[in-house]
């Protein structure tokens, strides 16, 4: 009978064994990164030897910030995957990693160091009491000659001296092994601050009738990470074509270092609903405006401004001289889908995760372009160049801050948007300062008369440009003239120098060619005709 017991036993014991499901720890290198504009989709890839039956595989030392429901897995070889889940490990904190291991492991060496340090300081201050304490038990019992009193001087002298030299060097050693900790404890700190993250795990059930070797595939999408672009704009002179270096700013926080990857930059919003808007019914009704209700001085659906600071970026170096040959960017393909364009990078890239910003060159263009001057000299003296970019479109640019440089020179920032419906993209380069702009009022045509019941005002400027450079320029001038809004207030341009007006905005513009040395003059004269009882600001 306790035979049979024992043998259901054994029988129960090992169904129970076959059926368990084996939980198999796996290590998955990330492989490849494609960055978005705030997020970022990981992919890792690990082999992996399966037992029969079914195995539980768990990849861990992964980012908190893994977003579930993005997560994809795929398997080569002889198994089926069964299920996939994801959790986070508050018991195993990602500074259980193997960088942060091996920096523990220093600054525990380094303790140890410091614990001898202070065990043999310890040594040499019982020798230094020793020593004093028996000179004076030498002095007060025993009678030396003269001879002896010396040599026992020059003993204890001696002995004294390197007991006290011995003490100092190894303080000095202590405060310079516990400066290395401190920075040690510094690098964990810059990079997975001072808050203890959870390690993010995914768990992969699989199934395989026999013994197998297999690879698996793990893909998520990540926040705390993403992109913005920048560009450096550089014009060597306006008879060459500008060049657009394309750079992608990246950053991530995700409290896993990205070691050694291959990274790419999309400018798709994967998190944006793909699905096409829906109209509802628009009911409109009279509209019964509502007394504002006072809180504590400020009247209710009155927003208050809000402060937005902007971080200046890190302004590029000079350009090179067209003497030297420019050191070449890193290799970039570019795949242009039906709705969105990414930049393969060819060389692998580490990004630490603290966050910080890496910029990272993906395109270089050279594009010619229509150089023109531009100036408003009611609102500026200056006369600013731009560059007009026919084929902009076919370059897949992002809207971003510009840096700008002509002939190689730094000349400020500017913003290259991208938003217009236009064919032509205008670039603005900077202001010139060999071209000089005036605007003055012409005192004696500048004058206020009283017809009847009608006041008539009259305005007149003169805009002179100079051109200074030794070579011919194209150059724009804006001006305007007011708009009436009112049928009693009558506006006539009386003297325009050619100039062509906009009766819609009342813009006046001059299209201009000037040649080296040379100087041009236009007169802008408009007249305001009104109520005499009335009152108008125009100036």
């Amino acid at each position: 009978m306790k035979s049979l017991i024992l043998t259901f036993l054994i029988i129960v014991t090992a169904s129970f064994n076959l059926s368990a499901d084996t939980e198999k720890e796996i290590k998955a290198a990330i492989r490849h990164v494609t960055v978005y504009p705030d997020r970022a989709q990981v992919t890792h890839e690990a082999a992996a030897d399966l037992p029969p039956g079914n195995t539980i595989l768990k990849l861990t030392g992964l980012s908190p910030y893994i977003d579930a429901q993005s997560i994809q897995v795929k398997g080569y070889g002889d198994f089926i995957i069964l299920s996939v889940n994801q959790r986070n490990n508050y018991l195993e904190n990602l500074e259980e990693l193997p960088e942060v291991k091996s920096i523990r492991g220093q600054i525990e060496a380094l303790q140890l160091k410091v614990e001898d340090e202070t065990a043999a300081i310890n040594v040499l201050k019982e020798k230094e009491a020793f020593l004093v304490a028996n000179r004076g038990i030498l002095g007060e019992k025993t009678t030396f000659s003269v001879e002896q009193m010396k040599s026992v001087m020059e003993l204890y002298t001696n002995n004294m001296d390197q007991v006290t030299n011995s003490v100092l060097r190894k303080n000095r050693l202590i405060k310079d092994y516990q400066n290395q900790i401190a920075a040690l404890q510094k690098q964990i700190s810059d990079k997975f601050g001072k808050q203890q993250l959870p390690s993010g795990e995914i768990l992969v059930s699989v199934s395989s009738e026999k013994p197998v070797s297999g690879k698996l595939s793990f893909s998520y999408v990540v926040s705390n990470a993403g992109w913005y672009p920048s560009y450096d704009i550089r014009v060597d002179n306006i008879a060459k074509p500008v060049t657009i270096f394309y750079k992608a700013n990246v950053f991530q926080n995700t409290g896993v270092v990205w070691k050694d990857v291959r990274l790419s930059f999309s400018n798709a919003t994967p998190w944006i609903s793909g699905d096409v808007p829906e109209l509802n019914p628009w009911f409109i009704d009279y509209y019964y405006p509502q007394p504002p209700i006072m809180i504590r001085g400020v009247a209710s659906g009155v927003k208050r401004a809000n402060k937005v600071e902007v971080s200046e970026m890190a302004v590029s170096d000079a350009a090179i001289e067209d003497k030297v040959m420019e050191a070449a960017p890193v290799q970039v393909e570019k795949q242009v889908g039906e709705t969105t364009v990414s930049f393969d990078i060819s060389i692998p890239y580490t990004i630490a995760s603290d966050g910080k910003v890496q910029t990272i060159e993906i395109q270089r263009t050279t594009t010619p372009a229509d150089y023109k001057y531009v100036t408003v000299p009611k609102l500026s003296p200056m006369a600013y160049l731009t560059g007009n970019i026919t084929d902009w479109a076919e370059q897949n640019l992002i809207g971003g801050e510009a840096t700008l440089y002509f002939e190689n020179t730094f000349v400020g920032k500017s913003y290259l948007n991208v938003n217009q419906l236009k064919d032509t993209l205008t670039v603005s380069l900077g202001n010139d300062n060999s071209i000089l702009v005036k605007r003055e009022k012409r005192q004696d045509f500048t004058t206020r008369r009283v017809l009847g019941s009608n006041k008539t005002e009259t305005y007149s400027f003169l805009i002179t440009v100079r051109n200074n450079k030794t070579n011919p320029i194209r150059i724009t001038v804006n001006d305007q003239i007011p708009i009436s809004s009112n049928s009693g207030i009558e506006v006539s341009a009386v003297e325009l120098s050619g100039g062509k007006h906009n009766s819609q905005t009342g813009t006046v513009k001059w299209d201009l060619e000037i040649k080296p040395q040379e100087t041009r003059q236009l007169i802008l004269t408009y007249s305001v005709k009104y109520p005499k009882e009335k009152t108008i600001i125009l100036e």
